[in-house]
């Protein structure tokens, strides 16, 4: 199968997320199907729950990351979700905070939607923390069905702010 062009996002806000993000970006580069081509710098946002934001729970770091991958979108799906456990992630309550979290974005263009699998991520055009990154590293990206990433990110700008 060719390599096809992938997008994640990934992001944490428990335990040690900077390096939990930075190891876990290491060990995806080291996969021998996947090619880490770009990553973007990391953002602070804060934590999104179903009721909506929440200021009183930690601030989360976020990225985006650009790979090159000949795996399928559901052999991706389990890597990053292996990885995810490598960390410490325990699913008990959907949008709970996490050690990590790596989302697929896009993968090539493909339209994906399974039970457990839904490409482009359903959520990421609405979500500061994907498309300001995204548009960091790839300012002529287009998230298939929704459009260029940078407009997208323009008037979300302020939900998220550049980690030193």
């Amino acid at each position: 199968m060719p390599n096809v062009r992938a997008v994640i996002a990934y992001g944490g806000n428990l335990g040690e997320v900077r390096s939990n993000i930075s190891a876990a970006l290491e060990l995806i580069a080291a996969h021998p199907e996947i090619e880490l081509i770009s990553n973007s710098s990391l953002y602070e946002s804060m934590a999104l729950t179903p009721e909506g934001i929440d200021p009183s729970k930690p601030r989360y770091l976020n990225g985006v990351a650009i790979l090159e991958t000949s795996l399928k979108p559901k052999q991706l799906l389990r890597f990053l979700n292996e990885v995810e456990n490598h960390f410490g992630r325990i699913r008990l309550q959907r949008w709970a905070s996490r050690t990590l979290d790596l989302d697929i974005i896009t993968y090539g263009d493909q339209f994906v939607e399974k039970k457990t699998l839904i490409i482009p991520h359903p959520r990421a055009k609405d979500r500061a923390f994907v498309l300001v990154p995204w548009a960091e590293i790839d300012p002529t990206a287009v998230l298939p069905g929704a459009g260029l990433v940078a407009e997208l990110a323009t008037p979300l700008r302020g939900e998220v702010w550049r980690s030193e």
